[in-house]
């Protein structure tokens, strides 16, 4: 017989080998209701090693039904927000035999609708978006709709961030841990404020943004809409937003929507010559592990991330059929040395 390539060798090739049925072979190899003798099990075996025979999980899966995969959808995983969602995620996983699969959007939304009919493909057990949901309405309904295919195929579905999909849901509270946020700089003695904002259409940003001059409101701070800066929702977009904030002579209160926009957003006054705080302070949103190398050290709301995670895995092993769910995540003020009030003050 010719000699096959590694893995090329089929189930049909080992029960000859074998010398038993395609039926015994695979209950010997993939397991079943009905039990192989010890005998023949071993002979199965033993013709699977000297074939090189390698399963076809993701065939095993659809025969016997669900599998053991959940699909995480993220946006960008280069961000340590999602980073962490993913650790959060993966931990609670590995504790109950469950493999995750992680994708990025590389924050196009359309791409989390090409993921998820992909995993419904699958057979996957469950799976999680991560991240902003978006104002595009069509788009929101077309992935609803693949969503409930999803569902309808015995599939479960976990959404971390907004209340606008009808499943499972870790909502964080963005409006109003930037409304604090707003109100405790505003008590330090800050009058003049510029929000460094995600695209239109992210609700996320929007959230954030509204919640934050809700807050300054309450202390008769006003927030002019040209003192809403948009860019892209990363530390790039950070920096480019602010470069644009300090060339216009803006010296005042930053808030970045996001960390990593603050990030970018101290960097930009660091190659500027500005120094923060004492010429421009800045406030981010999440408190991202990453911030503990950054001096001076920022101010934010601080958001349990791999909670959230682990939270959206409970929900999925505590699966229940009496309606959507949903778990509020409430952020915390921390104020640190980036927000310390101006000479002058």
């Amino acid at each position: 017989m010719a000699q096959r390539a590694a893995g090329s060798a089929t189930l049909a090739d080992v029960a000859r080998e074998a010398g038993v049925s395609l039926a015994t072979a695979s209950r010997a190899l993939n397991g079943g209701t009905r039990q192989v003798s010890g005998t023949l099990r071993e002979s199965v075996l033993r013709a699977a090693e000297r074939l090189q025979y390698t399963a076809n999980v993701p065939a095993q899966a659809m025969a016997r039904g669900r599998g053991n995969v959940v699909g995480l959808l993220v946006h960008d995983i280069v961000d340590p927000y999602f980073s962490s969602i993913a650790s959060g995620v993966m931990r609670v996983a590995a504790r109950h035999g469950l493999t995750v699969t992680i994708a990025s959007t590389e924050n196009h939304p359309e791409k989390e609708l090409e993921y998820v009919t992909t995993l419904r493909g699958q057979r996957a057990r469950a799976v999680i978006l991560a991240g902003s949901r978006n104002e595009d309405s069509a788009l929101q309904r077309n992935l609803t709709k693949e969503l409930k295919a999803f569902e309808a195929a015995d599939g479960q579905v976990v959404v971390i961030g907004q209340r606008k999909l009808p499943f499972d849901t870790v909502m964080l509270e963005n409006r109003a841990g930037a409304a604090d946020l707003a109100e405790q700089l505003a008590l330090l003695g800050h009058r003049d404020f510029l929000v460094l904002a995600g695209p239109s259409g992210l609700l996320t940003s929007r959230d954030r943004v509204l919640g934050f001059r809700d807050g300054l409101a309450r202390h008769g701070v006003p927030l002019p809409e040209n003192h809403v800066l948009r860019a892209e929702f990363t530390r790039d977009g950070g920096y480019a937003a602010m470069v644009r904030a300090i060339e216009s002579g803006f010296r005042g209160c930053v808030f970045a929507v996001n960390d990593v926009m603050a990030v970018g957003a101290m960097a930009a006054c660091r190659d500027r010559g500005l120094q923060v705080p004492a010429q421009i302070a800045i406030a981010g949103f999440d408190d991202i592990i990453t911030l503990r190398d950054i001096r001076p050290s920022l101010s934010t709301v601080r958001v349990p991330i791999e909670r959230m995670g682990e939270q959206a895995l409970d929900f999925i092993l505590d699966h229940r059929a009496d309606g959507p769910r949903v778990k509020p995540i409430t952020g915390e003020v921390v104020l640190r040395e980036s927000t310390q009030p101006l000479e002058g003050k």
